[in-house]
């Protein structure tokens, strides 16, 4: 990560997030239990949202593999752009914790974090070049207003470069990050290392 990005309550500092329900203890977990932590992520038996997730080992286990294939799919959308979307849409739904992740993987993958300010700043109308924007405002857009989406919005995202596949990889972004927002937003809350709390503005 380069510089340190604040605004509005959105960082691009890493984050830790305490569930406001019980956690799994590793001690007490089934062998099913412990196999899909090892399976999900490196550090998902130190992590509270996996270790809360992990009470029901079947759906972790099929959210894993969603957000595998939808994040890390080869071909398509560049993986920089997808986490793009998902910035946006954690940006519009106050999820700190988050857009603090995707943040640090678009800087990681781009090189660069000035979309990242302007996210931060103001997701409508971010991005360096008409591709970023048009990308911005359509997560902006589908987040917000689902049932406004129409061929014309589809046509804008063709009209910047984006063939049929990248906005299907857009879309699925989006819409797993919509998913992920609101287990995070109303299952615990993201903090700072040090415990204080990180809360959007």
């Amino acid at each position: 990560m380069s510089n340190v990005i604040k605004s509005n309550g959105f960082t691009n500092e890493s984050l830790d997030w305490d569930a406001w329900l019980d956690v799994i203890a590793l001690e007490d977990a089934t062998e099913d239990q412990i196999k899909v932590l090892e399976e999900s992520n490196p550090k998902a038996k130190t992590s509270d949202y996996y270790l809360f997730l992990a009470h029901q080992p079947d759906i972790l286990r099929q959210r894993s593999a969603a957000f595998n294939a939808i994040m890390y799919a080869p071909g398509g959308m560049s993986r920089a752009e997808r986490e793009l979307g998902s910035l946006v849409v954690s940006r519009i739904n106050g999820c700190v914790y988050c857009a603090s992740v995707h943040a640090q993987r678009f800087e990681q993958l781009a090189k660069r974090n000035d979309t990242v300010q302007q996210v931060f700043d103001n997701p409508y109308g971010a991005g360096i070049d008409a591709r970023e924007q048009a990308i911005a405002k359509f997560s902006a857009e589908l987040t917000e207003q689902p049932d406004a989406i129409d061929a014309a919005k589809i046509q804008a995202l063709k009209d910047v470069g984006l063939n049929e596949l990248e906005v299907l990889d857009l879309i699925h972004s989006i819409a797993i990050f919509a998913w992920a927002n609101r287990l995070m937003l109303n299952l615990g809350e993201p903090v700072f290392p040090d415990g204080s709390k990180a809360e959007a503005k």
